[in-house]
């Protein structure tokens, strides 16, 4: 069998960055499964089959699946006997909930502490491309948006109080042991470590702790990109 997952990549096609892209990573590897990661660029995502227009797309064996938790769900489906990612349609109503505090709490606050970072990360046609979606998105020019970078980062901490209160009872969102919900706010956060670093964080922050033992998963899939 032969099973794909086209991933998003800077000029440099071993950094691989996308939040979204690295849920499909771990969710893959959850479940134990074999593929190819395949370094895509902005410019790329259009020879994909045409399915989407933004990756992660999966391609398991001729039927490609866009979307991480679209991903997710089709993993859960097809590969029943595998680990679950979810354990059952609690597990899936959690990871809808923390996919919304990722993408609107803490998404936001990482793009505009690492968007010029990103931005220097890209080869030169995807920075055409991406100052222009963001600049038309954000109402501003990059530079006007990272000029408060620094303010973003002092406050970045506390957008994680809900995971730290959380992780006083528990090692991972999951419970004893990770479930998708632990790779979406994974993928954010390796997002930023890969684009800027992750050092307005504590060393001891619970949530350092909990970020290091998911690096740590799955023959540490998640360390196989250096941070920034």
């Amino acid at each position: 069998m032969t099973r794909a997952l086209y991933s998003l990549c800077g000029a440099d096609e071993r950094r691989f960055f996308s939040p979204h892209c690295w849920k499909a990573v771990m969710a893959l590897a959850h479940k134990g499964l074999d593929f190819e990661e395949i370094p895509t660029t902005y410019a790329r995502i259009r020879a994909i089959g045409g399915v989407s227009s933004i990756v992660p797309v999966l391609d398991d064996n001729g039927r490609l699946i866009p979307d991480s938790f679209h991903i997710a769900l089709y993993l859960e489906e097809a590969y029943p006997e595998r680990p679950s990612l979810f354990n059952g349609e609690g597990g899936k109503a959690l990871s809808r909930m923390v996919e919304g505090y990722s993408q609107m709490i803490i998404h936001p606050a990482i793009m505009r502490i690492a968007l010029l970072d990103i931005h220097a990360n890209l080869d030169e046609e995807d920075k055409a491309y991406f100052r222009q979606s963001r600049e038309a998105r954000l109402g501003k020019p990059l530079e006007v948006v990272a000029a408060d970078s620094e303010a973003e980062k002092a406050a970045f901490g506390a957008k994680l109080e809900p995971l730290r209160h959380m992780l006083k009872f528990q090692p991972f969102i999951g419970g004893q042991t990770p479930l998708f919900a632990d790779y979406i706010v994974f993928g954010a956060l390796q997002w930023l470590r890969v684009s800027a670093g992750l050092a307005m964080l504590a060393a001891d922050d619970p949530v350092m702790a909990w970020f290091e033992r998911c690096l740590s998963l799955h023959q540490s899939r998640g360390r196989t990109v250096t941070a920034a």
